[in-house]
């Protein structure tokens, strides 16, 4: 098969144009993805912390630092800020990016999903 220099470039633009919808995510995916998945352990509301901590304003926190809940000394240690590529290396598999948590969740394999929570953690403020 055949290439023009002008179809590689239409098909090059189209490609990094249609990559910041897939990494913005959906929040309201996101949210149902949090409501199926995380809300056993961990409340959306300011302050409320269940068997995990409230994800109520974490996007952009320190690791951690949520008020009220006691951390163990893997989430003490790992010190990051809770940002895109922290939350999905964290979301991909917490337990093997903090050795030692307390989190039983293996992981969200699949990338939109975790792009889709994070649009959500995102809006929690």
């Amino acid at each position: 098969m055949q290439y023009t220099l002008v179809g590689l470039l239409a098909l090059a633009v189209t490609a990094s144009l249609s990559l910041p919808a897939v990494a913005a995510g959906d929040a309201a995916a996101g949210k149902t993805i949090v409501g199926n998945t995380c809300s056993l352990c961990h409340s959306t509301d300011k302050g409320v912390n269940k068997i995990g901590p409230s994800l109520f304003g974490v996007y952009g926190s320190k690791s951690a630092e949520v008020s009220g809940y006691q951390f163990s000394d893997a989430l003490k240690k790992l010190n990051v800020t809770w940002d895109d590529p922290t939350l999905d290396k964290w979301l991909t598999n917490p337990r093997d990016m903090a050795p030692g948590t307390k989190m039983i969740f293996p992981g969200l394999p699949n990338a939109p999903d975790r792009q889709n929570v994070i649009a959500y953690l995102k809006t929690l403020k």
